[in-house]
């Protein structure tokens, strides 16, 4: 029996511990904190996005309003988990931001080609960097009106 899991607003796929805990805390400012779920790699944002692995007992019953993608993590990088969330019906039209350190122009290219909704270099300014996360979540999370 699958279990239903709670309506997710906000997935962050991050491997970087500090930047993680740094997107969190700039989101939990800005009053989007509810149901943020944090994945640590690739392969674990593949399980639990198609609910196998160590997810498999997951139900999905809603996708999350964004996903918010490193581009450069071990097991899975962040092209390979957009290639297969944008090639899935299921889960093509999940808004996806790549929140990477990558400015190099075949990222960017490749992210857009294959279907990505916004690609943003994190900043290396502390609060330049609170200020795009909270910024990206305000607009996706409140400001975007999705389709089912």
């Amino acid at each position: 029996m699958q279990k239903a899991r709670e309506a997710v607003e906000i997935i962050l796929v991050e491997d970087n511990p500090d930047d993680a805990q740094l997107s969190m805390l700039a989101l939990e400012e800005s009053n989007i904190v509810n149901n943020i779920v944090h994945l640590k790699d690739g392969a674990e944002a593949l399980d639990y996005l198609f609910c196998e692995g160590q997810y498999a007992a997951n139900a999905r019953t809603n996708n999350p309003k964004v996903i918010l993608l490193d581009l450069k993590m071990p097991k899975v990088n962040g092209l390979e988990v957009l290639r297969r969330l944008k090639g899935d019906e299921s889960t093509k039209k999940i808004p996806v931001v790549v929140f990477t350190s990558s400015d190099e122009d075949p990222d960017v290219k490749e992210c857009y080609k294959l279907g990505v909704n916004s690609y943003v270099v994190k900043p290396m300014n502390f609060d330049q960097f609170k200020r795009a996360i909270n910024e990206i979540g305000l607009y996706w999370v409140v400001l975007n009106y999705p389709t089912d």
